[in-house]
């Protein structure tokens, strides 16, 4: 055959061959694979080397990594020749990191601020060891998902996100929407090119952890066929560890012809990067559900919130002492306190808290405690250093009064003296020498109403007095069985003969309304659950409460109610203070042993294949109940960054394949359908809420029972858990709830002094424009500033800047600029829509 005919037919194959690969790839399956894992979860000492080898032994596999940060600490140490090894291949386009999170935590748990420096930790951590390494597309084995990604993945630089997590959905999944590719769109308007969880794309049969595309199956393929994706593409996260290599099989035996690629590679290369489908992601979207209640999860949830409160606020605290003083905090101290959060925030310590970590005897729930101890006793020394920065505290004559918030605040604080000042009596004066009313207890506790600007402090002076003993007011008024508490803001009747229940909260500053639904068969602070054992219902309701008074003064009042359940005896803190719409509870239960409380007796080894669980409805786990007087109210709860409204008719749920999102993160509003009056309720853990129908709104207090992985959650020690209310007007937004909140979680600090300059300041104001500060930090000399906009429109504001400064950039959170030098005098023009969030880098004079 002469040249021009071997010539001729090479061409005439190689037209075939495009050709053949047009016809098929116009229907061809696509598979994602790759591990997850990491050394505070599952990494074995070998698996560096077993993927290595792999990907060398098999060309056509690609492979996605989800592997915790600090793990690769771990593998430089424990196997340098494989850590090396690693590096070498790690730049290849056939591997790809996926999500940078320190910890991989479910996101839709923890607070906003958290999610930020997850990523910005994880990325931190990750380039100590592969410097070059770009994260292009956010994909997970769980469902770490929360409906502000979108803006905070955009802002990290992040192109692309996955809505699926098909092989381990054991704490639920993401609702089936869309086809190929759609454009997540989050609460603030922020879209990003997203590959979702099909609408064809069905829960596993005889499964109650997988969807069809775990091991693109057959039926998988066709219903993408028929819901027009040409290429449909499911995916697996191995656990590391796991010895199975390519997930589908190698070579030419891959299953049903699939092919391996990248997230990224099949977005960039396979899709048409582009669709018309806007989907306004809720978080409702997010179908989620762990064992909320169990004395485990209340535990790491109580003790993580308190964690993110401290760290946060120490941060800002060292921002107003270093603008005032100089004082410079330690950030080793700043860096391991955010480390050891974050390690609390580990998806497993919420999914597996019993599993054991690192020692044969330690459990996730052992040592979230050390880790959370850890971020708050750090924390706690370093705002403590603050404090001590402006003075010595001997002999105090002054308190100066911080305010970590974005609002001005006019709040009771108690001042602890010590018991040298005991049964003495003290005048308070404000930085401008004016008497201000203030109380003194027996015990050397001062009250009074403070003032302070927004983000900023304000010093008051106090002096003994001659003035004698005040007068008790008699707020508390017992008659019968009824016990009365009365200030300026509310007047609560509560029933001691049925365990302590409020029979009458009149609302003054709503119209003297009142907000017990009378009519109802529940209480309001009933506590309320099915204990199974007994196959009964118990009420608080149903034995008498001893109520006695602890504060009674023209600032405070407090009664404690001291009744039982089921034979258990509880104690109930409740206060109110003058001015102050939040109505505080502090709910103790002292079990004396462990019953079972949920739905039934679920049997410990039915959970591989039976989809209904006994954890699932909180109607039947113990709650505190909220029967309030709002005609058809409509729900709202806020999420990272989000407040979402309810589509729900109700929260009622007990299988696994029709999971509602019921959680609380901070808070819950009830809004009556004419939108005149609220009620909202506050958490200080993340936990689930039930509501509906004939149910009232009830907050999950305890559940005792088989959990996941047939795991008994049993009752171990007191229940002990803080909530809040608060009656108002108008929506939720128009009520300022996400600012009550951000109060409740950040009170005011105060220090005692000997002497002090008597002034008070502004440092940042950010007063009514709607913003939270959620994160202010030093950035060596300069300061990062993070504004929220948590209840305002897209209206331009200017947040007013107080101390001196050169220039003012503002951020992406990666840290590259965005728009330079925005300040405009001493102030920060501001245009940002509801729930989104802007960062500037203020440059020190």
């Amino acid at each position: 055959m002469n040249d021009f005919n071997v010539l001729a037919k090479k061409i005439f194959v190689s037209i075939l061959l495009v050709s053949t690969f047009a016809l098929t790839s116009a229907q061809q399956p696509y598979f994602v694979d790759g591990y997850h894992g990491g050394v505070y979860g599952h990494y074995p000492i070998d698996i560096t080397k077993f993927i290595v080898d792999k990907f060398h032994e098999h060309p056509e596999w690609r492979i996605s990594l989800e592997i915790e940060p600090e793990t690769w600490d771990s593998v430089l140490l424990r196997t340098p020749e494989d850590y090396a090894n690693l590096q070498k291949i790690i730049y290849d386009k056939r591997i790809e990191m996926t999500n940078p999170a320190y910890s991989q935590p479910y996101f839709y748990k923890t607070s906003g601020e958290s999610m930020i420096r997850q990523f910005q930790y994880g990325l931190r951590k990750t380039r100590e060891h592969f410097p070059d390494l770009q994260f292009t597309t956010y994909a997970v084995q769980e469902p770490c998902f929360t409906s502000s990604l979108p803006q905070i993945l955009k802002l990290f630089g992040v192109k692309y996100a996955v809505l699926k997590n098909p092989g381990t959905c054991w704490g639920g999944y993401t609702a089936a929407y869309g086809g190929e590719l759609v454009n997540w769109t989050g609460p603030d308007g922020t879209s990003i090119l997203t590959v979702p969880r099909y609408a064809g794309e069905a829960l596993e049969e005889n499964s109650t952890w997988q969807t069809t595309a775990w091991n693109n199956s057959r039926a998988f393929i066709e219903s993408g066929y028929d819901y027009g994706i040409k290429n449909p593409v499911g995916n697996v996260y191995q656990d590391a560890g796991w010895r199975g290599g390519p997930w589908l099989g190698h070579g030419n035996n891959i299953k049903n012809g699939s092919i391996y690629v990248t997230w990224t590679e099949y977005i960039e290369n396979v899709t048409s990067m582009k669709t018309d489908d806007d989907w306004h992601f809720s978080q409702e979207d997010i179908l989620v559900s762990l064992v909320w209640g169990s004395q485990a999860l209340q535990r790491i949830a109580r003790q993580v919130r308190r964690g993110e409160n401290d760290i946060v606020m120490a941060e800002k605290m060292s921002v107003i002492s270093n603008i005032e003083s100089g004082f410079a905090p330690s950030q080793k101290n700043i860096d391991e306190a955010w480390r050891t959060l974050m390690m609390a925030q580990h998806h497993d310590s919420w999914i597996v808290p019993y599993n054991r970590l690192f020692r044969p005897r330690t459990t996730w729930v052992q040592q979230v405690e050390v880790w959370t101890d850890t971020t708050s006793n750090l924390a706690r020394k370093i705002i403590r250093d603050a404090k001590q920065s402006f003075g010595s505290e001997t002999n105090p004559r002054f308190i100066r009064v911080y305010n970590t918030c974005a609002i001005n605040r006019k709040e009771i604080i108690k001042v602890e003296l010590g018991s040298e000042f005991a049964g003495k009596n003290f005048e308070v004066y404000d930085s401008d020498n004016k008497i201000v009313p203030s109380w003194t207890n027996d015990d050397g506790s001062l009250f009074f109403n403070a003032h302070v600007a927004s983000f900023g402090f304000t010093t008051y002076r106090f002096a003994e007095t001659n003035t004698g003993q005040r007068i008790v007011d008699n707020r508390v008024i017992f008659n019968d069985n009824e016990c009365t508490i009365e200030n300026d803001m509310y007047k609560i009747v509560f029933d001691a003969s049925k365990g302590g229940i409020i029979k009458s909260l009149i609302a003054k500053q709503e119209g003297n309304r009142e907000f017990v639904a009378t009519n109802s068969q529940y209480s309001l602070s009933e506590l309320r659950g099915h204990f199974f054992e007994e196959e009964r219902f118990h009420s608080s309701t149903d034995a008498p409460a001893r109520i006695t008074v602890l504060e009674d003064n023209q600032f405070r009042t407090t009664v404690k109610i001291e009744g039982s359940i089921a034979s258990h005896p509880f104690t109930q803190i409740v206060s109110i203070s003058q001015g102050q719409r939040i109505i505080d509870f502090d709910l103790t239960i002292d079990w004396k042993e462990s019953p079972g409380i949920g739905e039934y007796r679920q049997l410990s080894d039915d959970w591989r294949e039976n989809r209904r669980r006994a954890f699932y409805d909180s109607r039947y786990k113990l709650n505190v109940l909220f029967p309030v007087n709002l005609d058809a109210p409509k729900l709202f709860k806020n999420a990272p960054f989000d407040v979402c409204e309810s589509r729900h008719e109700n929260t009622f749920f007990n299988r696994w394949d029709s999971i509602k999102h019921n959680i609380i993160l901070n808070w819950v509003d009830l809004l009556e359908s004419n939108e005149q009056y609220g009620f909202a309720l506050l958490s200080d853990h993340t936990t689930s809420y039930s509501f509906g129908g004939d149910f009232p709104l009830g907050l999950t207090a305890q559940y005792s029972g088989v959990g996941l992985w047939g795991v008994n959650y049993r009752i171990t020690q007191p229940l002990h858990i803080k909530y809040a209310i608060a009656p108002h007007k108008g929506k939720w937004n128009q009520a300022a709830i996400s600012t009550e909140s951000a109060g409740w979680n950040e009170p005011l600090i105060y220090s005692l002094h000997n002497n002090i300059e008597p002034n008070a300041k502004s440092l940042i104001d950010a007063a009514n424009t709607g913003y939270e500060i959620t994160a202010a930090v030093l950035d060596e000399h300069d300061i990062i500033l993070r504004l929220f906009n948590a209840e305002g429109d897209n209206t331009p504001q200017n947040v007013v800047i107080n101390f001196p400064f050169s220039r003012i950039d503002e951020i992406n959170l990666d840290g590259k600029i965005s728009v330079s030098n925005v300040a405009q005098d001493n102030r920060i023009p501001v245009v940002m829509p509801r729930f989104g969030i802007k960062t500037y880098k203020i440059k020190r004079r």
